[in-house]
């Protein structure tokens, strides 16, 4: 019995290295043609400007005690753009490399991802049921702001890397 063929439109896991590359010419044209690279390019600045805003809204609410409605609205606005972020960056994902999450070129910023998502979505569940005070809720919000800067800086270094046609540096992925 013969194998099916793997798609030719898109690599497979198990497809032949990239000699470190971070896009194999095809992935690049695709990249390059797909109108989701053009929102990424606009969401991502974006997302940055709400965080250093809510950021320095939370700080202040936490050192001074005012404040907390537009902190917590601030935080609210940084999970919705980060949830619209994470939602075109998966279609951009599925575009340009055939998954929707966890290609290989961009498997560990996925899971750190995961990591900014779900801390986002903690506090939203902790400010819409009254669940800890306001410290603990703020709290939660500046370990989501952690990793998405952490998030954040592996994703620009990625792309620095892919801007100077450097390898780009990978793990072994599942």
């Amino acid at each position: 019995m013969q194998q099916p063929q793997p798609s030719a439109r898109f690599e497979t896991p198990s497809a032949p290295s990239r000699s470190g590359a971070l896009y194999t010419e095809a992935e690049r044209a695709r990249r390059d043609a797909s109108v989701w690279t053009l929102v990424q390019g606009i969401l991502a600045p974006l997302q940055f400007l709400v965080f250093l805003v809510s950021l320095g809204l939370v700080l202040r609410c936490l050192a001074t005690g005012e404040g907390a409605s537009a902190a917590a609205a601030s935080v609210v606005v940084k999970t919705l753009v980060l949830y619209a972020i994470m939602i075109t960056g998966s279609i951009w994902e599925k575009a340009v490399f055939g998954r929707y999450l966890f290609a290989p070129a961009f498997f560990w910023e996925d899971v750190v991802s995961m990591l900014v998502l779900a801390l986002h979505t903690l506090y939203l569940a902790m400010l819409l049921s009254g669940s800890g005070t306001l410290t603990e809720q703020l709290a939660v919000a500046l370990a989501a702001y952690a990793a998405y800067a952490v998030n954040a800086t592996q994703f620009l270094l990625k792309l620095r890397a892919a801007r100077l046609g450097r390898p780009a540096l990978r793990a072994v992925t599942p």
